[in-house]
């Protein structure tokens, strides 16, 4: 059985993250905007030193009464990791903290930036313009890919992150 509520999709890059969201049962991701990457800089009111892109992403999580959220971890593709992966992780962990408690997973993305690039040229939008909405297009076919895993496995994609930092069990770690 597919659970329902709206999932969140991230496409975490190192200048911009793009946000997407699922209908309420869980069937169609579309996009939503994209976020400046702001590593360095706090958020205003975070008190926390919470970065203000993560401080924007839980900001809309909780706007949207995420169920969860969905962090694409890009893969080589031999499966291995590299620093593009390291990175996905950390933000996912940061996310998870803020965003605790509804819980982050973080789901294979393999090429989802090369085909929302293929998918933006085939419909039309130039060179330029794409850079600002890739990441968008990125983060829905990250969360329709997880969307479609769910719906075929009956079990939530991808590995649950946790936000005190240990490993997920490994009933978690479903690739």
């Amino acid at each position: 059985m597919t659970r329902t509520g709206v999932r969140v999709g991230v496409d975490v890059g190192s200048v911009r993250v793009g946000l997407a969201a699922s209908d309420p049962s869980g069937l169609l991701a579309t996009p939503v905007r994209t976020v400046a990457r702001d590593a360095d800089t706090p958020a205003p009111d975070s008190g926390a030193g919470v970065p203000a892109d993560i401080e924007e992403v839980a900001a809309f999580v909780a706007e949207a009464s995420a169920l969860e959220v969905v962090v694409g971890l890009p893969r080589t593709l031999a499966g291995d990791e590299g620093p593009a992966a390291v990175l996905a992780r950390q933000y996912a962990r940061r996310l998870a903290v803020r965003v605790a408690p509804v819980p982050v997973r973080l789901v294979d993305e393999r090429l989802t930036t090369v085909d929302a690039h293929r998918s933006l040229r085939e419909s039309g939008v130039a060179g330029r313009r794409q850079r600002a909405v890739v990441d968008q297009a990125a983060a829905v076919l990250i969360l329709q890919a997880a969307l479609d895993a769910e719906r075929g496995s009956g079990r939530p994609p991808g590995e649950l992150v946790r936000p005190d930092g240990r490993k997920p069990r490994t009933k978690d770690r479903r690739r």
